[in-house]
C-alpha cells in the first residue's frame, strides 16, 4: 500500500512543479502546447482549447511544453519572445510551487502535532555542570554551534554530535548575543540515561507560531541539501550514498510500514514528501543546462549581453547546451538508479 502512496506522492510533487510553469505561462499569455504528468507512452489524452493534457506511463517526470521553448517561433505568445520578467516568472514558478508545497506540508504536520520544542533552555537536570556564568543559564536560547545557525530544535543535537567535545556556542541572553568559546561539552550519566543535562522549551501549537516554525524547518531542509551537494562535489559523498526515485520509494514504504499507526505513517511520509519537494525545488534552480536554473542563467546572461552589445546570443547555442546538459543528466540519473537497484538487490 505504501509503495502506491510513494508513487502518488512523486506524481504530486512533479505535477505541482509542472503546474507552476503551466499557471505562470497561462497568466502572462504564453501558449502551452502540452501539459503532461509522467513520461513515456501516453495513457490518457485530452485536447483542450489550445493545450493537450496527457497522463503518461512513467511516474518519474512530466513537462509543460510551451510554444518557442526549445525552437524558433514567430508567435508573439512564444516563450522566447517574452520579456525578461515574464520569462523569469515562468521558469521560476515550478520550483516556487515546490517550495510552497514543502512549506505547506511541514505546516500541516506541525499543526497536527500539537506542539514542538525550541532551542531555549528552561531548566537543567540535577547536578548539571553546564549551568554557570561561563556556560549556560536558564532562558538562554542557543543561536549557533560552531558557526552553524540553529533553525530548529533538532539542530542542537545534530551539531553537538558533529563536534569533537569542544564547541564555540552563541546564545541569546537577555536579548543580546553572547559568545561562549571553547566550551567542553559531553553527555553525562543521569538516572534515566546519558544527556547533556539541558531541558528545552516546549511550545503549544498555534497557527501563527507554526508558520514561523515551518519556515525555519524549510530553511533547514535547504541547508541540508546544500551541505550534501558540497560533500558530493568535494568527493566525500559518492553515488552509493545517494538515493534516486527507486530507493526513495523503498524508504517511503519502509517508513510507512514501520509506523505504529496509519495516521503516523501518513504524517511521516508527508514529512519526507516536504523534504523531497524542497529538494526538487532547490536542485531545479541550480545553474545546470536543461534545468530551470540553467535556463534562468541563460536568461540573465542574455539580458546582460543585450545591454552591452544590443543583441542576444543565438538561441541555437543555448539549444545545443541544454541538449548536452540533458544527456549528462540522463546519464547521472541512470548511474543513481543503478546504485539504487544494487542496494535493493543486496537487501
Amino acid at each position: 500500500m505504501y509503495i502506491l502512496v510513494a508513487i502518488i506522492l512523486f506524481g504530486l510533487l512533479i505535477g505541482i512543479h509542472e503546474f507552476g510553469h503551466f499557471i505562470a505561462a497561462k497568466s502572462v499569455g504564453v501558449k502551452v502546447n502540452e501539459f503532461s504528468i509522467g513520461m513515456g507512452p501516453a495513457l490518457l489524452k485530452k485536447q483542450g482549447r489550445e493545450t493537450l493534457y496527457s497522463l503518461r506511463a512513467l511516474p518519474v517526470g512530466g513537462f509543460c511544453a510551451m510554444e518557442g521553448e526549445d525552437e524558433e517561433s514567430e508567435s508573439p505568445r512564444a516563450l522566447k519572445n517574452q520579456g525578461f520578467f515574464k520569462s523569469f516568472l515562468i521558469l521560476f514558478a515550478g520550483s516556487g510551487m515546490n517550495f510552497v508545497l514543502g512549506f505547506l506540508l511541514v505546516f500541516i504536520i506541525f499543526l497536527n502535532a500539537g506542539g514542538y520544542q525550541t532551542a531555549k533552555i528552561t531548566s537543567f537536570m540535577e547536578n548539571c555542570p553546564y549551568e554557570s556564568e561561563e556556560a549556560f543559564r536558564k532562558n538562554d536560547i542557543i543561536y549557533s554551534i560552531n558557526s552553524n545557525r540553529i533553525y530548529v530544535f533538532g539542530n542542537v543535537s545534530s551539531y553537538l554530535k558533529q563536534g569533537h567535545g569542544v564547541y564555540d556556542v552563541v546564545v541569546i541572553r537577555d536579548g543580546e548575543k553572547l559568545e561562549l568559546r571553547n566550551l567542553e561539552l559531553k553527555r553525562l550519566e543521569y538516572e534515566d540515561g546519558h544527556y547533556y543535562g539541558f531541558r528545552f522549551e516546549e511550545i503549544e501549537s498555534s497557527p501563527l507560531k507554526i508558520l514561523g516554525h515551518s519556515f525555519y524547518t524549510s530553511l533547514d531542509f535547504v541547508r541540508e541539501i546544500w551541505r550534501a551537494l558540497k560533500e558530493f562535489i568535494a568527493g566525500r559523498l559518492g553515488f552509493d550514498m545517494m538515493a534516486g526515485p527507486i530507493y526513495i520509494v523503498k524508504v517511503i514504504s519502509d517508513v510507512g510500514e514501520s509506523s505504529p499507526t496509519v495516521s503516523d505513517a501518513l504524517l511521516n511520509i508527508l514529512y519526507l514528501g516536504a523534504f523531497i519537494s524542497v529538494n526538487l525545488a532547490f536542485m531545479n534552480l541550480l545553474p545546470i543546462p536543461a534545468l530551470d536554473g540553467g535556463r534562468i542563467f541563460f536568461l540573465i546572461v542574455n539580458a546582460l549581453v543585450s545591454l552591452v552589445i544590443g543583441r542576444k546570443i543565438s538561441s541555437e547555442y543555448e539549444k545545443y547546451i541544454h541538449a548536452g546538459g540533458m544527456v549528462l543528466l540522463l546519464i547521472f540519473m541512470a548511474v543513481v538508479m543503478f546504485f539504487d537497484l544494487r542496494r535493493l538487490i543486496k537487501l
